[in-house]
């Protein structure tokens, strides 16, 4: 650029950008590298943005154009009224994952001194969401990543949640002999060597969060298995999982000898919660 040519203006880079990418992936990186939100960039689409600024935007783009999800570029990831930070310890959380939410506060009283437990918790997602919705509640949320806890952590931190509790461990080991009164989880569910796992952002994320198994049901397995020693009579069990494993899903629930059993869709249609309750 000679010093005759015009700065370019944040509609600039936008459209020359959201020719190589998706439109809603460009704004996101453009406002994450101006520090700034997607609101400020419609209000200030004439201003002009300076080199340091481009020259990160520039970044972003490239990084994203080589796979890297969004995301994870930007750090940060909307989830239910959060704002969560994530990275690649994490799963990115995924708007499928709030009908799970939906499902469990559909069963939980809003004024209840409640015990709940997130297996897998991740970023804290589904954890944090519980534990805002249901401020008397206490929350368990166990992960096997030390990583990924320390990201949960600071999310509560910055949330300002009191009523969380984080436990490292594989699904039930570190609660000992709590009982809850409800068990929410958003497993890995995909089956190992399934194509999809070389594709998109998955490629990113990491594996222990995403495949279990031949056929992707090993750790909802072992879920099921011990949720019942885990749960007051009147429990619920509810466990994310892939949009062709519903009837498997249900027949473990009932093995298991829970009642209630059934299978919720997501917003597009596809069987995506499976839930249980525990007589008593």
């Amino acid at each position: 650029m000679t010093r005759s040519d015009p700065i370019p203006t944040v509609r600039a880079l936008l459209d020359q950008a959201s020719a190589q990418l998706d439109p809603a992936d460009a704004q996101l990186l453009l406002a994450h590298a101006l520090g700034r939100d997607r609101a400020w960039l419609y209000a200030h689409d004439r201003d002009p943005v300076d080199p340091a600024a481009r020259r990160r935007f520039a970044d972003l783009v490239a990084r994203r154009r080589a796979g890297e999800p969004v995301a994870y570029l930007r750090g940060r990831q909307g989830f239910w009224s959060l704002d969560l930070a994530v990275g690649p310890a994490t799963l990115i959380p995924r708007p499928e994952t709030e009908r799970l939410v939906e499902l469990a506060l559909d069963r939980l009283p809003c004024d209840a001194p409640l015990a709940l437990a997130d297996l897998g918790t991740g970023s804290g997602a589904i954890a944090l969401a519980l534990a805002i919705e249901r401020p008397r509640a206490r929350v368990d949320a166990v992960d096997a990543s030390d990583a990924a806890l320390a990201v949960a952590r600071a999310n509560a931190a910055a949330a300002g949640l009191a009523n969380v509790a984080f436990h490292h461990g594989h699904w039930f080991e570190p609660l000992a002999r709590r009982r809850y009164h409800l068990v929410a989880s958003n497993p890995p569910y995909v089956a190992e060597g399934d194509p999809h796992l070389g594709q998109g952002d998955l490629r990113h994320e990491p594996p222990i969060a995403l495949a279990s198994g031949p056929d992707g049901l090993d750790a909802i397995r072992s879920i099921v298995r011990a949720a019942p020693a885990h749960l007051h009579p009147g429990g619920w069990l509810l466990l994310e999982h892939g949009h062709d494993q519903g009837p498997a899903v249900r027949a473990l629930l009932r093995d298991a000898g829970f009642d209630a059993v059934a299978t919720a869709r997501d917003l597009e249609g596809r069987d995506r919660v499976g839930m249980g309750h525990l007589p008593g």
